[in-house]
């Protein structure tokens, strides 16, 4: 205590004197700065005074004597010159021309004399005619000389320059030359430049003294020696009490100050202060390193005996000059304790962040599997593989007692892991972790899997090769949602070497429960989709009737994110031809789906009767209207339909269309070429109060019918008319048949996740050619039956289809006999042989035979009865110029029975 006193009263003296030292710095600093800068400056003056004069002074001589001699020269050797010498007057010649010359040359004057000194030519005419004043001596030996003379015009520099004649004899002198006074004016104008810079300098040396010395005595706040001296001791008590470490280190290596923190944090001795760093052995060797090597540090962590410190470190010097460094010191022990939590839950919250928002993204259970251990792997577990009951992957609940868990999702940190692969199918045994968690509801944490016997046995030569991998530990947590249990999630590790616990159980437990409503939902969706598609499915065609005017493929596609209201048909209709229907209604969902199933059953019914493509639109308007209105209470109305029917008959090559507001087909010709036809655009079908008009196209064999819905050309990443482009180019590509052509068309069209229903439908048209067709006209005659039916007669025997004979011509007796009755002109027989044989009779007339019985005491009334009894199907439809009954038998197979026995 009293050696520690004795230090601390040296250090308060030291500390006296010092401050007292520095009470006066400021004032006698002040005062030498000021003497030492006006002396400088005054010193900076007069020396550049004096070197501007001598300088002026040797340049002023060089120019005059440079610029006499120049003007002299060039005056001497000008042409004329010897001329004017020899002239009887020449002054008069000479004096001019020296005058002029005089001046553009900027010399005072320009004399020409005679070879006896003689002037002819001098500024001043008085002086014409006398003798020069200076030395010519030289000059009439051939020299040029120089020489500063006091003549008429005062103090001068002057040239003489010999005029030599031809023969090399001197005929004359001229000389230039300048006052002295004139060249030195430039270096005089200067002298007040310098006066004034000197003036300036002055006065800035005086201003900055002043400001220097204000600022001195601002920063010690006007404080004399004794107050320097105590505010000193202030600090020096707050050094020594602070709880943090300050060590002062010299140049060389001597520790100069270490506070009483600093010596219970490092260590240091009592005698510390004074001595190397170097030689302090208590002080740990990194930090010693640390404050030898005079680096900044900022928060750099070292350990001394059980603490961890954090050490700053910067110069003494704040403007990076080598004075030595000092250093703080302070205790992170405890700090780091709390923050190494802190981390733990900030990356526990970042895990279940990244987990809110990286699972359950889709609707599709596999796919959020795979997210889950996405987001779990590499932060919270090496590898992660997810099993779920397989009626979850179909959308249903699980069900059975026993544990058979498909794999759904493998990942890790490493893809040659030893684990079941995805799709797997495994029963779990009783003892393993996976089945006490779905069995039980309640996570299971496995510290060494090496020693877990009841994991072992499930299967041992797989489980032996996990361990071998490295993988020690392991945690099952089961997929709970809404009081299900849908399956487990494995959470393992291998590179991590610290095993499971209990913290990072409910973390799992959180990860898992995020997940199973993710799963739950995607599972709900996946059945209830399912249930929706198949709707859709089962109201669509699930085969196509067989015809034979078309050859036909066609592709549905459901959209991902819920079915729609596509639908597509093909219908056979009489006399061989078919009616190609491609629809959409508005809207996703159930409802959708149901009303589509209305509309195609209308169509089908519509078609029944036979109606041209603008009327059976006219008809499917109306329905929709009346859905509409019913419909309209719930809510649930139909918000729009669209619709393209098209009719194609193989015998005249036509195809006649109408549209209610659907996009146009496209037509690919037998050459591949494409073609968008001009057609009338009717109005969306429940629009109502619009008529529908339709057109025909005739068709060159093998052309193909594209008809298709709005989603295949639509999509949110391009415009209708790029679609429309896009799949012009694709059906141009080549020529293909249909199913080829579908399949190309998918493929180039239609986006990996479709967000709405595709329907497509393409149809490559054939031709009923001249051998397979037979018409007449009837003569509006009973008597014209008989020709009839030997006419008919004729026609089966040339077809090979004689034993069809007997009932043709009874049933073409019936029909022309009903047409000449009570139809009208003209009456026209027309035979078809098809799939069936087609029996055709027209007249003018749009009366509807009907059906009757007749009783046993009727005469008549039986002839449609028979018609009906000797042939398959019989009808009636209507065209422009009439009416068209028809009836069609089955061909006989080639064994002799009809086709379809």
């Amino acid at each position: 205590m009293v050696e520690h006193a004795d230090r601390s009263r040296t250090v308060s003296k030291q500390s006296l004197i010092a401050k007292s030292l520095l009470g006066k710095i400021p004032r006698s600093v002040a005062g030498q700065l000021f003497v030492l800068q006006v002396a400088v400056v005054v010193l900076l003056v007069l020396g550049a005074i004096l070197a501007l004069v001598l300088e002026s002074r040797a340049a002023s001589d060089t120019e005059a004597r440079n610029r006499s001699v120049a003007v002299a020269e060039t005056f001497a050797h000008s042409p004329g010159l010897l001329d004017a010498l020899k002239s009887p007057n020449p002054t008069a010649v000479l004096q001019p021309l020296t005058e002029a010359a005089r001046q553009k040359a900027g010399v005072d004057f320009i004399v020409v004399m005679n070879d006896q000194g003689i002037r002819y030519t001098h500024p001043l005419p008085d002086r014409i005619g006398k003798q020069f004043v200076g030395t010519i001596g030289p000059s009439l030996a051939g020299h040029i000389y120089t020489e500063s003379v006091y003549g008429p015009l005062g103090h001068e520099v002057q040239a003489i320059v010999p005029v030599t004649a031809p023969d090399g004899s001197v005929a004359g002198l001229v000389s230039a030359g300048l006052k002295v006074k004139n060249v030195t004016t430039a270096g005089n104008r200067q002298l007040p430049v310098i006066l004034g810079t000197g003036a300036a300098a002055f006065t800035v040396a005086t201003t900055g003294t002043a400001l220097v010395f204000r600022r001195l005595k601002r920063q010690t706040r006007g404080l004399g020696p004794a107050e320097m001296t105590r505010m000193y001791e202030h600090h020096n008590a707050v050094l020594h009490a602070v709880r943090e470490g300050v060590v002062i280190v010299a140049q060389d290596g001597r520790l100069l100050l270490a506070n009483d923190e600093a010596e219970k944090l490092l260590g240091l001795p009592a005698d510390a202060e004074g001595r190397m760093v170097g030689e302090l052995r208590d002080l740990d060797p990194d930090t010693a390193e640390l404050l030898l090597s005079g680096r900044v540090a900022t928060d750099e962590v070292y350990r001394s005996g059980g603490r961890l410190l954090a050490v700053n470190q910067r110069p003494t010097d704040r403007h990076g000059r080598a004075m030595g460094t000092v250093a703080t010191i302070r205790d992170t022990t405890e700090l780091l304790a709390l923050s190494g939590k802190a981390e733990v839950a900030g990356r526990r919250l970042a895990l279940l962040y990244e987990a809110g928002i990286g699972i359950g993204t889709t609707l599709d259970v596999v796919r959020t599997a795979e997210e889950l251990a996405q987001v779990a792997v590499p932060v919270f577990a090496d590898f992660v593989t997810v099993d779920l009951a397989d009626p979850v992957l179909q959308g249903d609940e699980p069900t059975g007692a026993r544990v058979d868990l498909r794999r759904a999702a493998v990942h890790g940190i490493r893809e040659d892991h030893p684990f079941y692969p995805s799709g797997s199918l495994t029963a779990f045994i009783p003892s393993t972790p996976q089945a006490r968690g779905f069995d039980t509801g309640q996570s299971q944490v496995v510290p060494d899997l090496s020693v877990a016997r009841g994991w072992l046995a499930q299967d041992p030569e797989r489980t032996r090769r996990i361990v071998e991998y490295g993988v020690h530990s392991l945690i099952t947590a089961p997929l709970k949602a809404r009081g299900m249990i849908l399956g487990v999630a494995n959470f393992w590790r291998s590179r991590k070497r610290e095993p499971f616990d209990d913290e990072d159980r409910s973390l799992a437990e959180e990860l898992v429960a995020r997940a199973a409503v993710s799963i739950d939902n995607a599972r709900r969706y996946t059945r209830e989709h399912a249930m929706a598609v198949t709707l859709q499915r089962s109201l669509l065609p699930r085969a196509l009737p067989e015809q034979s005017a078309l050859t036909v493929a066609h592709r549905y596609l459901p959209a991902q994110a819920g079915v729609s209201g596509d639908w597509f048909d093909v219908i056979p209709l009489p006399g061989g031809r078919v009616a190609l229907v491609v629809g959409d209604v508005v809207g996703h969902g159930l409802h959708a789906a149901a009303t589509m199933g209305r509309l195609r059953t209308a169509v089908h019914n519509f078609s029944t009767l036979d109606l041209p493509p603008d009327e059976l639109l006219g008809h499917l308007d109306e329905l929709v209207n009346r859905i509409d209105q019913e419909e309209t209470e719930t809510g649930i109305g139909v918000t729009g339909a669209t619709c393209l029917y098209a009719i194609y008959d193989p015998v005249s090559q036509l195809c006649t269309i109408a549209r209610a507001g659907h996009p146009p087909p496209a037509l690919v010709g037998p050459d591949g070429s494409v073609v968008f036809p001009e057609l009338p655009i009717g109005p969306p079908l429940g629009t109502g109060g619009m008529l529908f008009e339709s057109a025909q196209v005739h068709l060159a064999e093998g052309t193909q019918i594209v008809l298709y819905t709005d989603g295949l050309i639509e999509e949110r990443t391009r415009d209708f008319d790029v679609g429309m482009e896009l799949l012009r180019q694709v059906l141009s590509q080549r020529v293909r048949e249909p199913e080829e052509h579908c399949q190309a068309v998918l493929d180039s069209l239609i986006p990996a996740r479709p967000q709405d229903d595709v329907a497509l439908l393409i149809a490559k048209t054939r031709v009923l050619g001249a051998n397979h067709v037979a018409d007449r006209n009837v003569l509006f005659d009973p008597a014209s039956v008989a020709d009839v039916r030997a006419w008919a007669t004729a026609k089966l025997d040339e077809w090979d289809l004689a034993d069809l004979a007997f009932g043709t011509e009874l049933v073409l007796s019936e029909l022309v006999t009903n047409a000449i009755r009570y139809g009208s002109p003209p009456v026209r027989v027309r035979l078809l042989r098809d799939r069936t044989l087609i029996c055709e009779v027209a007249d003018g007339s749009n009366t509807s035979p009907h059906l009757q019985y007749a009783a046993t005491t009727d005469e008549g009334g039986r002839g449609l009865f028979l018609v009906a009894q000797l042939t398959e199907h019989w009808g009636t439809r209507y065209t422009p110029q009439g009416k068209v009954i028809w009836a069609e038998q089955t061909l006989p197979a080639p064994d002799g029975s009809p086709d379809g026995g």
